[in-house]
């Protein structure tokens, strides 16, 4: 194959992440340094700064040698590019075997509303029939992958356990484990990866919005994830999947990373990425996170809500076809012109939560219209009965700490960067 584009030589330091590593993470998982040919490389132009932390996927070099001869499935939506080109297509250029895309919850474009439902399909650019893994196809099934040898997985992940990309990488890791396949995972940054918080999801309260022993703020990469999930035997039955996952150079925890790309449509920018894990809540009470307008998640608000700087009214709209209080002016609190800066603080902001609570409940509103969703979203009814019994945020948080302590040294054999 001709040389395609220019080959960047990145050589990644790895002893350190393997002397992390258990026995059973070692056996497991393979943390892949550069390697390949120079046919291997895609051409990416991007100033020094740029490439500490890029995504994986840009250095093709690194992993594209690890793909050749295989049958391919890919896990990708809108996001899995490189630079302005999306992955399918720079490996179809690059000769390899393409036979799929998966395609996780928002669809492979990355347009449809939470939770809707996902039609299989066909990329028109590509040719490649597209599989939906959402709604009661979470998991690829043995016919799925009965023509596949490896699924690559490349999504953007914002670091909330209730963000549904890593219940996806779940599942593909279970079905992979299931039908003796590879999965590799190319790695991106953790926008909200800089601070660790939030209630551990207990035992029994799984689901699709949480599906692992996590917090709410996990503080991992989706590689990282990966091979928590892998090597703590979270998947079903105990099973373990062939792993390997494809390091970012250069990245840390604590870099600010803001996404070139919204993750999804409710997500339309760093405040709301950043404000995620803390306005998410809200969806199982009688508030409105701005969905339906053009301030998701950056806003609360509610028609009878007694504080707030801003009125708006939710309407259906991309991404929000019934969007909650739909065409009732309400009452909020905005966020959308604040500092990034001020914006960015670690830690869950309880205050948001307890101060509507305690403004409704006082004129005999019903807060937690969706308590079992609130619960899912807490990861257990925790949360919620010490909201009840009029718990201060500092009581709250004080609780956390215990599981959270132990989370974080649960988790350290499957870091990957500082």
């Amino acid at each position: 194959m001709a040389k395609i584009g220019i080959f960047f030589c990145l050589f990644i330091a790895l002893a350190a992440n393997c002397s992390k590593s258990t026995s059973q993470d070692q056996a497991r998982t393979q943390v892949q340094a550069p390697a390949g040919a120079m046919a291997d490389s895609v051409a990416i132009s991007l100033p020094t700064a740029a490439r500490q932390g890029r995504p994986a996927a840009y250095a093709t070099s690194n992993y594209v040698s690890k793909l050749r001869g295989k049958r391919l499935a890919l896990v990708v939506n809108h996001t899995s590019t490189i630079g302005t080109t999306h992955l399918v297509d720079s490996l179809q250029q690059l000769g390899l075997d393409l036979r799929k895309i998966f395609a996780p919850e928002h669809g492979f474009r990355g347009s449809a509303d939470a939770g809707a439902i996902i039609a299989d399909g066909k990329d028109i650019r590509s040719g490649l029939p597209i599989k939906s893994l959402h709604g009661k196809h979470k998991k690829p099934t043995a016919d799925d992958l009965a023509d596949v040898d490896l699924i690559l997985f490349d999504i953007q992940d914002v670091g909330a356990r209730f963000y549904t990309y890593i219940s996806t990488l779940y599942y593909v890791l279970q079905a992979a484990a299931e039908q003796g396949k590879t999965v590799m995972v190319l790695d991106r940054p953790n926008p909200n990866g800089y601070y660790t918080d939030g209630p551990v999801l207990t035992p029994g309260n799984e689901s699709f919005i949480g599906i692992a022993p996590i917090p709410v703020v996990h503080g991992m990469t989706v590689g990282e994830f990966a091979r928590m999930a892998n090597g703590e035997g979270w998947l079903q039955e105990g099973r373990s999947a062939n792993l390997t996952v494809i390091p970012m150079p250069d990245y840390r925890h604590d870099q600010a990373y803001e996404l070139p790309i919204p993750p999804s449509p409710n997500l339309p920018n760093q405040t709301s990425i950043y404000l995620y894990p803390s306005l998410c809540f809200f969806e199982g009470t009688a508030l409105s996170v701005g969905r339906g307008t053009r301030k998701q998640f950056q806003l609360y608000g509610h028609p009878k809500l007694r504080y707030g700087d801003i009125r708006f009214t939710p309407t259906p709209g991309p991404g929000s076809a019934s969007p909650k209080l739909q065409g009732e002016l309400c009452r909020g609190v905005d966020f959308s012109s604040r500092q990034l800066a001020d914006i960015r603080q670690p830690g869950l902001q309880l205050e948001y939560l307890l101060r509507a609570y305690q403004d409704l409940t006082a004129q005999g509103i019903t807060f937690f219209t969706r308590p079992d969703f609130f619960d899912l979203l807490a990861g257990g009814p925790a949360l919620r009965e010490a909201i009840l019994r009029g718990e201060t945020a500092a009581q709250i948080r004080e609780s956390w700490q215990p599981a959270l302590t132990a989370f974080k040294q649960q988790r350290e054999p499957y870091l990957l960067y500082p």
